[in-house]
């Protein structure tokens, strides 16, 4: 009887964390699922690069980091050539009733997606992934330095964008 395979685990492992991040920094599920694959594509062709790596997590992630970067430029191709042909498509939300925690959640969803990527990147990591800022840094190929700042820029602009939330349920 042969072991679990080793793509199968890594999958496992790091799958829902990997997600989430391509998902913050993509916005769109399907661009998300096609870098997903894509990697574990790359994976299985050359299984090497994760048996070498000295943080996997760290490592997977920058992979999907240069995915997504890749994704975003076809996917910026793709919309200007809908534009040049004048397709052009609408976006819609979902109006409901939420309750309080959930408002609060959405809300600052909605704020984080205004920063700007960079910024919107390394608050995931620190937060979501609890990378700390050294890690973020060898991820995203920047300084400690670079990583703190970003960070520290986009903490106040949520404070800024959501002083107002603040108010209110204060």
């Amino acid at each position: 009887m042969q072991g679990p395979d080793p793509l199968e685990q890594t999958y496992d492992k790091h799958a829902q964390s990997i997600y989430a991040f391509l998902l913050r920094f993509l916005g769109d599920e399907a661009d998300v699922r096609d870098v997903m694959q894509d990697l574990c594509c790359r994976i299985a062709r050359n299984p090497d690069l994760i048996r070498e790596a000295r943080d996997e997590r760290a490592l997977l992630i920058r992979m999907a980091h240069r995915q997504a970067i890749d994704a975003i430029r076809r996917r910026d191709a793709r919309s200007r050539a809908h534009i040049a042909m004048g397709e052009h498509q609408s976006d819609w939300q979902k109006q409901s009733t939420e309750s309080d925690e959930q408002t609060i959640q959405l809300r600052l969803e909605d704020a984080v997606k205004t920063l700007p990527k960079d910024q919107s990147i390394v608050i995931h990591l620190r937060l979501k992934e609890e990378m700390s800022f050294e890690q973020v840094a060898q991820t995203l190929d920047i300084s400690p330095n670079t990583a703190a700042s970003r960070y520290r820029y986009g903490i106040e602009k949520l404070r800024n964008l959501l002083k107002s939330l603040y108010e209110e349920i204060k």
